[in-house]
This record gives C-alpha cells, sequence and structure tokens, in this order.
C-alpha cells in the first residue's frame, strides 16, 4: 500500500487561498505516490506529475509572495529566499538526477521525499508565521535567558508542527546514546564571510517514524530513504525557525549538511562541549536532543557533505551504515559497564581496559551518570566516590531511589584506601569497591571475577 500525505488541520494557517494551494500540492504528491506504485507506464506519468508538481509549486511560490506583499509581511524577504532556495536550487537538482537516472525508482523516492519533508517543514512553520503567530526575535537576552528562551521555542514547535507534548529532561545532554539514533549534522554561516554555528539533532528512530512518517502515511515501521530525505528538509526548517528566534545568527543560511554514525557524533561531543545541549521526551514518540556549537569550535571533516549531486548516494549509504550498527548492536550480548568519573584519563583508562569484553559507556559526573542510566540501562556502574558537585554517595542515593535502577549493582573507585574512607565506603553497602592505583590486570580480574559470580 502507497503513503498518503494526509492533510490535517494542523496544516491550514487561516488563509483560504494559502490553504487551498497547500492541499492541491498535497494532492498532487498523493499521485505521485501512486504512480511510483504503477509499474505500467511508471516512467511517463511520473515525468508528467513531476513537471506538474513543479509548475504548481512555482505558481504557487508567486502567489504566495504576491499575498504577503499585499498585507505588508515583514518577513516577505525571507520567505522569498526560501521559495527561490527551492525552485533555483533544489528542484533543477532533483530533475537533473530524474532524467540521468531515467526515473528510476530510488531516484523517484528521493525526490518525493525532499517535497514531502519541504511541504511539511515549510507548512508547519514559515507558512504559520503570514497570520501573526511567529514569536518575536529575543534581543540582549543573558546566556541563561537565552537558553530559556531556546528550550520554550523548540517545546512550542514540536507541538505546532506533530501535537508532541515535549518536555526538557535535561539541558546539559553529554551525547550519551538513546535508543536506535539518528545523527543530523547542519553547519550555518552568514552570506559572506567565515562566522559560522553548527546544530546537530539527534532524533530516537521511533520518534521520526512517529512524527514526519506518519504525516507521510508511510507503513513500513522503518526508516527509509524517503523518510530520511522528508527528514532532513523537515528538520532544516524546523532549524532555520529556531534560529529565527536568535539575533546574532538568523540571517545565517545553510552552507553544509551530514548524516553522522554515532562514533562521529560522539568525536564532536569529545572534542568540544556544545554551548546549548539540550535532550527532550516527547511524551513516548521518542527522544530528541538539540545541541548547537559556537563558531571558533568548528572543525572541518565531520563526515561527508551532503549536496544535490550526491545526496542520493550518501543516504542510502547512511541507512546501510546504520542498518548494520543496529544488527551489531543487537547481536551483541557483552555485559554493558558504565564507567563514571571526573578524570578524562581515569575513563577512558578503564574503557581501554574492558572495552574487548564488555560495552563500555562513559559519564563525567554523577548527574551524567543518572542521564545516562535513564536513558540506558547498564549491567554494573563503575562510580568514582570522590566527584565535585554530586559525589559517589550522592549519585548511589539517587539510584537507589528510583525502583527500576535501586538493584544496579554500583562498585565504588577510589583513590584512597585509608581506614575511615573503607569504613564510610562500606556503609553505603556497595557491590565492592576498586582501587584505582591497582594495577590494570588485577583491576580486569576483579571485575572479570565480580560478573562471573554476580551477573553471569
Amino acid at each position: 500500500m502507497e503513503p498518503q500525505f494526509e492533510w490535517r488541520d494542523e496544516f491550514n494557517i487561516g488563509v483560504e487561498t494559502v490553504d487551498q494551494e497547500h492541499r492541491r500540492l498535497f494532492k498532487i504528491i498523493n499521485k505521485l505516490f501512486a504512480f511510483r506504485e504503477d509499474e505500467k507506464d511508471n516512467q511517463w506519468t511520473c515525468q508528467e506529475g513531476i513537471k506538474y508538481f513543479k509548475s504548481h509549486a512555482v505558481n504557487h511560490f508567486n502567489d504566495e509572495e504576491a499575498y504577503m506583499e499585499s498585507i505588508g509581511y515583514e518577513g516577505l524577504e525571507q520567505h522569498r529566499r526560501i521559495h527561490q532556495s527551492f525552485r533555483e536550487d533544489t528542484l533543477p537538482a532533483l530533475e537533473q538526477e530524474l532524467e540521468k537516472t531515467g526515473y528510476a525508482p530510488d531516484s523517484v523516492d528521493h525526490f518525493l521525499g525532499v517535497c514531502t519533508g519541504w511541504l511539511i517543514g515549510h507548512t508547519l512553520t514559515e507558512d504559520q508565521a503570514i497570520t501573526g503567530e511567529r514569536a518575536s526575535t529575543w534581543d540582549r537576552l543573558l546566556p541563561g535567558e537565552e537558553l530559556g528562551a531556546v528550550k520554550k521555542v523548540i517545546v512550542q514547535l514540536l507541538f505546532d508542527m506533530f501535537r508532541l507534548e515535549a518536555q526538557v529532561i535535561s539541558d546539559v545532554y553529554g551525547g550519551e546514546k538513546f535508543g536506535k539514533g539518528v545523527y543530523y549534522r547542519l553547519v550555518y554561516g552568514p552570506r559572506q564571510g567565515e562566522k559560522k554555528q553548527e546544530i546537530i539533532l539527534v532524533f530516537e528512530e521511533k520518534l521520526l517514524i512517529n512524527t514526519v512518517g506518519k504525516v507521510m502515511g508511510l507503513q513500513t515501521g522503518k526508516l527509509d530513504s524517503m523518510l530520511i530525505n522528508a527528514a532532513r528538509y523537515t528538520a532544516r526548517q524546523f532549524v532555520g525557525r529556531v534560529m529565527e528566534h536568535l539575533p546574532d545568527v538568523k540571517t545565517y543560511e545553510l552552507k553544509e549538511e551530514n548524516l553522522l554514525s554515532y562514533d562521529q557524533f560522539k568525536k564532536v561531543f569529545e572534542r568540544e562541549k556544545p554551548q546549548v545541549s539540550l535532550l527532550f521526551n516527547t511524551g513516548g514518540a521518542g527522544y530528541f536532543a538539540y545541541c548547537a556549537i559556537a563558531p571558533h569550535m568548528l572543525e572541518s571533516g565531520v563526515g561527508t557533505p551532503i549536496e544535490h549531486q550526491n545526496a542520493l548516494s550518501e543516504v542510502e549509504k547512511y541507512l546501510a551504515k546504520h542498518e548494520e550498527e543496529v544488527k551489531e548492536e543487537e547481536a551483541d550480548t557483552r555485559l554493558k559497564v558504565l564507567v563514571v568519573d571526573d578524570s578524562m584519563t581515569v575513563r577512558q583508562s578503564i574503557r581501554k581496559l574492558l572495552d574487548k569484553d564488555y560495552q563500555v559507556v562513559l559519564a563525567e559526573s554523577g548527574v551524567a551518570a543518572i542521564r545516562t542510566i535513564t536513558l540506558d540501562k547498564p549491567d554494573l556502574v563503575l562510580l568514582d566516590y570522590e566527584m565535585p558537585v554530586c559525589n559517589g554517595k550522592q549519585t548511589l542515593e539517587m539510584l537507589r531511589s528510583a525502583k527500576e535502577f535501586a538493584k544496579i549493582p554500583v562498585i565504588f573507585l577510589t583513590g584512597r584506601d585509608d581506614p575511615e574512607l573503607v569504613r564510610e565506603l562500606l556503609s553505603l553497602k556497595p557491590a565492592g569497591y576498586l582501587l584505582k592505583y591497582l594495577r590494570p590486570e588485577d583491576i580486569k580480574m576483579k571485575i572479570d571475577a565480580f560478573c562471573a559470580e554476580k551477573l553471569s
């Protein structure tokens, strides 16, 4: 059964002429979905349908711009630039790909995914602003105020676009893995100049299926190239809407985009901490993270830039790699050990020591440990006892206060073995304690023995 791009009440902006044209564009996309399923005369019907869609979209852009001009809409020039980019860059590149491949099914899927994602994002973000629902830009905010403002915009956008009741569950997200993740990086900059800003969006796979996939009417319940391309273009406009509220970057344009593996994504966090790093729970639909990194922290070479000419192949390669990584994770039966220590040297040393025989996850603080355990429950926690802000004792108490985490075994890590500290450690009744100055092979032997006896 082909997808059905269903018109919903939230797509209405309240201007009848504009809403009518949007509904017509949705119907054309649905006809193209049907043509895609029909093998007879597939190339000709798709070719004619795509020409019709392009012609109708271009005429709609002109009519929409004329309406905005008639009401003196202040965002007209920005809206016009978005239309121009889609009309003069995106559509011609997609047409060229279709002609080059002879309207091959994967090229048609690419076209449909991009156009569908563009329509979803544009209708639910930019076009809603025509009616005056756009929030104002916040000028001269202090860092804490700016962070709060970004939170509010994202929560409101998630509701406006997908009717998701989102909650911020951490404003210091550290790149912890949650579920099957999709990692999407966008780099923005001014039209002229080198100053840039990097945004990384992290989607739990099921969130994309429950939002963009649901609007598209996809029935597969899994990621495919059409959904990824639709998500890319929806996400672009989502980020653009967030950036509109920030005076320093509201006029930036997209310079580069990448789909990252989890390892590539983690390198970004290990390289430098984002200035904004928010984790959201969307009420069962899936987790979502929004991370922003300031211009001076950028590095090139994080991933292959996605451009018009390589978008199809890059998305296909990403999906194949993503599926392979998911299969490897599902097949990995090694015990999961969370190492919590404020020293990067200690964390990396223990990871290197255990990595061959265990799945090793790292956290740099007690707060980060609780967040990591919430997202991805480990079999064993190795917990530094002497940490600043939230020490090992406080972290253990928080764990035991949650029924679902109370039975996770915790072994304290400490660099001291004086009798007073040992008595203090043992009074908390951990699963054990390890001295950091022991030889690596002795630490490994003790962890292996504990796991063999208690967790087998």
